[in-house]
């Protein structure tokens, strides 16, 4: 396998897929726009692990890294910005075209370029969110994105078959996506969910995630499928 997990840190659910995957003998390449995380998160996987800086709202760079590469087979596509929650009311239209231009039209960008380079037998994965499910007061423009990605991956997999292409839905993570509430209210959060949740008291890590991609990896009979992993949150 060859993915290519596109994440700003080794921290987040980006650097945990690349982790993941390379301890399966992968060979990696992680993609962000800031340079100092793809740094960080190649010194922090196994030697061979390779780096790339990339705007994805940049159409051209993020063709011109795919004609780069060559051909690869997996792309897992992460990049996204923290998450906040406000009632529509108190939300900039601005910062909810920014969350689209980073979430939704950056994931079909990187389609778009990266599918032609991917082998037979290759896959996409694209993520989402439990808010498009299950929304809450304050999650409007939040779920709105979440839910942007379901639908274009159904439709993706029918437009690029052979190749696969399958979303996986992340309930409340401990990672750096929530790096925008004070951590007050973050921990105070953590633990409103650990009382909840169906799987007992652990609120769900970027490995969790990490593992239910390579599993799409491996699994060449799932498409336009959405996997989730939240510990049971949309249940309770």
């Amino acid at each position: 396998m060859t993915p290519n997990p596109t994440g700003p840190s080794a921290s987040g659910v980006g650097f945990a897929v690349a982790e993941a995957a390379a301890d399966e003998n992968a060979s990696v390449v992680v993609a962000s726009r800031r340079r100092d995380g793809v740094g960080r998160a190649v010194a922090a996987l196994p030697a061979g692990a390779e780096g790339r800086t990339v705007d994805v709202t940049d159409e051209n760079g993020v063709r011109a890294l795919f004609d780069e590469l060559g051909a690869f087979d997996h792309l897992v596509y992460t990049a996204a910005e923290p998450l906040l929650s406000s009632a529509l009311a108190d939300t900039e239209i601005d910062v909810v075209r920014r969350f689209f231009e980073l979430r939704h039209f950056g994931a079909l960008t990187a389609v778009k370029y990266g599918a032609p380079h991917i082998r037979p037998g290759g896959s996409v994965g694209l993520v989402g969110g439990t808010a498009a499910g299950r929304p809450e007061p304050g999650t409007t423009a939040v779920s709105s994105v979440l839910a942007a990605m379901e639908g274009p991956a159904r439709a993706l997999a029918v437009e690029l078959s052979p190749l696969r292409v399958n979303v996986v839905v992340p309930g409340i993570l401990r990672s750096q996506m929530w790096s925008g509430l004070p951590q007050a209210a973050r921990e105070a959060m953590y633990q409103a969910l650990e009382d909840t949740l169906l799987v007992g008291p652990r609120v769900g890590e970027p490995t969790d995630v990490a593992d239910a991609f390579v599993f799409l990896m491996r699994n060449r009979h799932m498409t336009g499928s959405t996997l989730t992993i939240d510990g049971g949150q949309t249940l309770t």
